[in-house]
């Protein structure tokens, strides 16, 4: 998703929780840097994560922050479906404090599992869960496999650091250090590799 469809998505979402009798949404937020400092401040029983949340911290770094910050929270990350193998086995080891669902869930499956995790109970889609364990262990980072999979259509550096909200010089960065990884050759024959072994 481009970043205004990102943040459309994002109301959306917080409008249609927002009218269910049981639920508050304290805040919303768009990069993933800004998160802890607002969930500290505001304490929720949940917090919603979208695993390409733009910014600069890494989704599974910021959900091992969080549980030990918010102890008795829990936490809900919404993935894609055609990349779910690579959310890796760092995030699924912290369930049931950390909880997945796709991001093609029903309304009703989103406020089911925010209102389980707010409980302590354990949401996992099966199928992310099956993918993610069943996955080649992934060197690289959340941020690296998303800009590589910005650059699969050949995206210039220029174009995926406006979709992600990086600098030019970051999104280059990151992608040499996803090339070095991976062992490719060149950038081409590192996409191939990381998609045949599910990374990306």
């Amino acid at each position: 998703m481009l970043g205004h469809e990102r943040a459309l998505w994002r109301g959306a979402l917080g409008a249609m929780l927002a009218r269910e009798r049981d639920l508050v949404v304290v805040a919303e937020v768009g990069r993933g840097e800004e998160i802890l400092d607002v969930a500290l401040r505001e304490r929720p029983d949940v917090v919603v994560l979208d695993i390409a949340l733009p910014g600069t911290v890494e989704v599974d770094e910021l959900c091992v922050t969080l549980c030990e910050g918010l102890p008795g929270a829990g936490i809900l990350v919404l993935v894609d479906r055609r990349t779910c193998a690579t959310i890796g086995v760092t995030l699924t080891r912290l369930a049931p404090r950390v909880g997945f669902l796709a991001t093609d869930a029903s309304p009703r499956q989103l406020v089911e599992g925010i209102r389980q995790l707010a409980l302590g109970k354990p949401v996992m889609d099966v199928e992310i869960a099956v993918a993610a364990l069943s996955a080649e262990n992934n060197p690289l980072t959340t941020r690296e496999r998303e800009v590589l999979r910005k650059a699969v259509d050949g995206a210039p550096a220029r174009e995926i650091a406006a979709e992600l909200f990086l600098s030019t010089g970051t999104v280059r960065n990151y992608l040499s250090s996803a090339v070095s990884k991976i062992g490719g050759r060149n950038r081409i024959e590192a996409i191939r590799i990381a998609q045949d072994a599910g990374w990306v």
